[in-house]
C-alpha cells in the first residue's frame, strides 16, 4: 500500500512539475517585439520574408523564439503606447516596421533594447542614427530610400502624362504633422513647370472627401505619399483613382499589383528579409552599433497596363522599356 501511494505521489509530483518546466522553458525563449504602423492583413507577405530572415539565422517562431505583435492600423498616435508595452514586456529586440513613426516611437521608448527598423526615409535625416555605416546607440536597420525618390516619381508620372499641368499630392496630416508636400517634390515640380495641390486624408473615412476635393481641383494626375494608412488601403485607393479617372503613382509594387497605375521605389520584401536577418543576428549577440544600416539601392519601376487602358493612358515605349515589371 505504501509502495502504491509512493508511485501515485511520484506521478502527481511529476505531472505537476510539467507546467513549471514549460513555463521556465517559455520564459527562457527570447521574445521579439514586432511594432508596425499598419495592419496584419496588408503585411502577410512581408511577415513571410521577415520569418525567412529569422530562419536563416537559426530562429523559428514557436520553437526557439516568440514574437509579440503590435499593429497600429494607420493610427500613428497608438505607436508610442505600443512601443512602451513592448519595453515593459522586456522583449529581447524590437523590429519597428511600416513607417518611420514606428522607429521613432521605439527609439523614444528605450535606449537599451536593440531596435531594428525598416523605413522609407533617410535614417540620418530622420535622426534614427548618426551614421549609416556606424550607427550609434541601440538602433540599426533597413531603408528603402523611397521618401527621397518622390521627385523621381513625379518625373515618371509626368513622362506617362506629358499633358499634366497640376499634380495633386495625397498626404496624411497626422504623419509628422505633414501639411505641405516635401520640399524635394516642390523643387521637382517647379523644374517641370507643374503646380502642386496638397490633399489630406488621415483616416479611411476621409478618402471619399479627399477624392471629392481632388475632383474639384481638377488636377491632371496624383502622387501618393508613402504612408502606412495608404498602404493598408491600397486596393480601395486604387479603385478611387479609377472611379475619378485620375492617373496616380505610388511608392511600391504592392500598390500597382492592387490596381494602381504606376509604382517606383525599393522592394519591401527585400527590406523585410533583411530586418529578419538583422533581428536574428542581434539575438545571437551582435550589437546594433556594429551592423551598418542596410540600403535597398535597387529601385523598381512597375506599370499596370490594364489600369492604363481604363484611364486612357498610353505609356511611352521608352518608359515601358525601362520598366522592371509590366502587369498585363
Amino acid at each position: 500500500m505504501r509502495r502504491r501511494e509512493f508511485i501515485t505521489g511520484l506521478g502527481v509530483a511529476t505531472l505537476s512539475s510539467w507546467p513549471r518546466a514549460a513555463r521556465a522553458q517559455q520564459s527562457a525563449m527570447p521574445v521579439i517585439g514586432y511594432l508596425n504602423a499598419g495592419s496584419v492583413d496588408s503585411h502577410i507577405q512581408q511577415l513571410r520574408f521577415f520569418r525567412q530572415g529569422l530562419n536563416e539565422a537559426g530562429f523559428v517562431e514557436g520553437r526557439n523564439v516568440a514574437i509579440e505583435f503590435r499593429w497600429a492600423e494607420g493610427q500613428y498616435e497608438r505607436l508610442q503606447t505600443m512601443a512602451t508595452e513592448l519595453v515593459q514586456r522586456r522583449v529581447s529586440v524590437i523590429a519597428a516596421t511600416g513607417s518611420t513613426a514606428s522607429a521613432l516611437a521605439a527609439k523614444a521608448a528605450s535606449t537599451e533594447i536593440p531596435i531594428i527598423f525598416s523605413v522609407a526615409a533617410d535614417p540620418v535625416e530622420a535622426r534614427l542614427v548618426t551614421s549609416l555605416n556606424r550607427p550609434s546607440g541601440n538602433l540599426t536597420g533597413v531603408t528603402t530610400l523611397s521618401a527621397p525618390l518622390v521627385p523621381k516619381r513625379l518625373e515618371l508620372l509626368y513622362e506617362a502624362v506629358p499633358t499634366a499641368t497640376t499634380i495633386a499630392v495625397l498626404l496624411n496630416p497626422t504623419r509628422s504633422n505633414r501639411q505641405t508636400p516635401p520640399l524635394e517634390i516642390q523643387a521637382a515640380a517647379r523644374s517641370l513647370g507643374l503646380q502642386l495641390q496638397p490633399v489630406f486624408a488621415s483616416t479611411e473615412r476621409e478618402f471619399d472627401s479627399a477624392f471629392e476635393a481632388v475632383q474639384k481641383m481638377r488636377p491632371t494626375a496624383l502622387v501618393f505619399a508613402a504612408d502606412a494608412l495608404f498602404f493598408d488601403r491600397r486596393s480601395q485607393l486604387g479603385a478611387l483613382t479609377l472611379q475619378h479617372t485620375i492617373p496616380a503613382i505610388h511608392a511600391y509594387r504592392e500598390f500597382v499589383a492592387a490596381g494602381g497605375l504606376m509604382g517606383y521605389g525599393g522592394n519591401l520584401l527585400d527590406a523585410s528579409l533583411q530586418v529578419g536577418r538583422y533581428t536574428g543576428r542581434i539575438l545571437k549577440g551582435e550589437k546594433p552599433a556594429d551592423l551598418p544600416v542596410h540600403q535597398i539601392t535597387k529601385t523598381e519601376l512597375i506599370l499596370n497596363l490594364k489600369t492604363a487602358r481604363a484611364l486612357g493612358v498610353t505609356f511611352p515605349l521608352l518608359l515601358r522599356g525601362r520598366a522592371d515589371e509590366v502587369i498585363e
